[in-house]
């Protein structure tokens, strides 16, 4: 976190490793909140009511999960968006993508409007990112693919759309394959 607060440009291994440290640090959080949610819902069906207040308990301890999505909005808000420069277009996709992915997270577990407030961030994010992506970015490129993909599961599985879901991914494909 210190070498993003330096407000130098990361290096493209400075980046991913960013990336892929928060990645691990919330993957743990973020399987363990798919399973609660899933036994929840089979919990829910059998109607277990004993079982029930402990995933409730269970769900409260997820703020750790909120911590650590907010500590790397706030890094990509205050430092690495922020300090992109017009030329550093990949950089940029690069830390909108990671922030949409991020409210993804935290949309996943947040209710009321909260969570309408946090489906519009990411939304925003993501749609920022698809458009410098159109102007400045091969379709082949990793970054604009993953972005789409994830562009993709955030219209099926947080807004519950999945036909806008299918365009989205159906056109990167298409525009790949065109390009390929």
């Amino acid at each position: 976190m210190a070498v993003a607060e330096l407000n130098e440009p990361l290096s493209n291994e400075e980046r991913n490793l960013l990336s892929v440290a928060y990645k691990n640090g919330v993957g743990a959080h973020h399987s363990s909140w798919t399973v609660i949610i899933s036994t929840k819902q089979k919990m829910s069906v059998n109607g277990n009511e004993k079982k029930i207040e402990m995933v409730h308990a269970y769900q409260e301890k997820m703020e750790e999960l909120e911590v650590v999505c907010q500590d790397v909005l706030s890094l990509l808000d205050n430092y690495l968006i922020k300090n992109c420069s017009e030329t550093q277009c990949e950089s940029k996709v690069f830390y909108l993508k990671m922030k949409g992915d991020y409210y993804c997270y935290l949309a996943e577990f947040t209710t009321g409007e909260n969570r309408a407030t946090i489906v519009e961030s990411s939304e925003k994010a993501y749609s920022n990112a698809r458009e410098i992506s159109k102007e400045n970015m091969q379709p082949t490129q990793p970054i604009k693919l993953g972005l789409a993909f994830n562009y993709s599961i955030f219209y099926y599985e947080i807004q519950s759309a999945p036909e806008q879901a299918c365009h989205l991914a159906k056109t990167a494909l298409d525009d790949t394959i065109t390009e390929l």
